[in-house]
């Protein structure tokens, strides 16, 4: 992700080089009209912000004298005396797409309702093996959790003044997520299908001959635990989820509206 944000930052810096040298003004009235629509198309990356039990007996469900009933031959059990913990295997690139609604406010300020749908995964590796019935009785290199994403964003645009054919912004707002993906109660691991977001970003406007590009960089906050009930411990291995106090989806976004 820091290689990203240098790039664009790299970009940023040749276009404000490139709008000091331009001459010809394209679309001089495009951000007078009060209302317009485009499309985006966007890389996004799903991330998962984790807080643990260690050890698992401080998850008050779980007692000091509990053990894992499910274990391999020769494997010792898991125990509440044991620390488990989860981490984000690899940055996994996803796809979203939407649809622009920009309200102009006013000469420096709009509202932009982004609806959109998002397609990401999650790879979630642990300090123990992980075994899933769903894929077998061997091993996993890491546990995925795929989701699709109905965004629901209501952002507030602050522009600078317009240097000739480009416009640097930062934007800002709530957003709300819906996972419409399938899911089963005999997940290792479960993810709350709604939840809140606080968006923050950077973008800057070229205005070409027909249409307006923007290029945006985006960090979404998820603000609640978004962990679910995790599989009843006699099917799947329970601990898993357990081991899990708490469970924050971000989400990362490159975006190119067209307006």
């Amino acid at each position: 992700m820091k290689k990203l944000i240098s790039i664009i930052a790299f970009l940023y810096l040749s276009l404000s080089g490139f709008a000091q040298m331009e001459r010809v003004k394209n679309l001089t009235t495009f951000d007078d009209k009060p209302l317009h629509f485009g499309f985006t198309i966007a890389i996004n990356t799903l991330d998962f912000h984790l807080e643990h039990y260690r050890p698992l007996s401080l998850n008050p469900e779980i007692d000091d004298t509990w053990q894992s009933p499910l274990f391999n031959p020769g494997e010792r059990p898991v125990t509440a005396r044991d620390t488990v913990y989860a981490d984000i295997a690899e940055q996994v690139p996803g796809l979203t797409v939407g649809i622009v609604t920009n309200l102009r406010l006013g000469e420096y300020f709009d509202l932009r309702f982004l609806p959109g749908l998002s397609f990401g995964e999650r790879r979630l590796t642990y300090n123990v093996p992980v075994y899933d019935v769903n894929e077998g009785s061997e091993p996993l290199e890491y546990y995925s959790i795929k989701s699709t994403y109905i965004d629901l964003p209501l952002l507030v645009k602050y522009k600078s003044s317009r240097l000739n054919n480009q416009r640097p912004y930062l934007i800002a707002g709530p957003a709300f997520r819906v996972d419409i993906s399938k899911t089963g109660k005999e997940d290792l691991v479960r993810v709350k299908r709604g939840g809140f977001y606080f968006e923050a970003g950077v973008g800057w406007d070229t205005y070409l001959r027909f249409f307006r590009l923007s290029t945006e960089l985006k960090v979404s906050l998820g603000l609640g635990n978004m962990l679910n009930d995790g599989p009843d411990g006699m099917t799947q291995r329970q601990y898993y989820t357990s081991a899990i106090k708490k469970l924050s989806s971000n989400v990362f976004t490159l975006s190119f509206h067209f307006e």
